[in-house]
């Protein structure tokens, strides 16, 4: 394997962990020494260092970890904002769930689904950019129609909405009977 070669491959480590790697997992991972391996390592570091590169790799207790460099913060904030914290709770996955197996829908049509106001769990999801405004229904109102995004492909791991899973159509009966007991349960009260 070149030198060229063996690089890329420690960049792609170190880029895709994010994190510190032990400089021992990296030389087993390429099959190298330790000793050459640090030395490919600091010749990669030095040459980003010389080239300006927005990125650096630098060395924390026998380990290494691929990072932006200072100078880059200003340029990375004006991108990035604030980051994009989350937590999807039941409801939200209740939402997000009938929009993904349903899209294009509206929030009349998930609310008689859910049985429920979607208006909260509709909006967080757009916040969260999981779901959006896909266009209009053709009707009085022309009330919106939701899909999901590709952050929502990236978020579960799939790259396309055919990977989802198929529901079994027991389950989906049984769904549909779980709501109208709800439904029946909030008119009841």
């Amino acid at each position: 394997m070149t030198i060229e070669k063996t690089e890329g491959i420690i960049e792609a480590i170190l880029f895709t962990m994010g994190e510190s790697v032990e400089l021992e997992k990296i030389a087993a991972a390429i099959e190298h020494d330790e000793e050459t391996t640090r030395k490919l390592i600091h010749n990669m570091a030095d040459r980003y260092e010389a080239e300006d590169r927005g990125v650096r790799i630098i060395e924390l207790d026998n380990s290494f970890q691929m990072c932006t460099k200072p100078e880059a913060y200003e340029y990375l904030i004006r991108i990035a904002k604030q980051p994009k914290k989350y937590v999807l709770t039941d409801v939200l996955l209740e939402t997000l769930s009938i929009i993904a197996y349903r899209q294009p829908v509206t929030k009349l049509e998930i609310e008689k689904i859910r049985g429920v106001k979607t208006d909260h769990a509709v909006n967080k999801l757009v916040e969260y950019e999981l779901v959006q405004e896909v266009g209009r229904l053709d009707a009085p109102g022309r009330p919106i129609l939701f899909g999901t995004t590709e952050e929502f492909l990236r978020h579960f791991g799939v790259t396309s909405l055919e990977e989802l899973p198929n529901l079994n159509p027991e389950q989906v009966e049984d769904l549909k009977e779980q709501a109208e007991d709800e439904a029946q349960l909030t008119l009841q009260i």
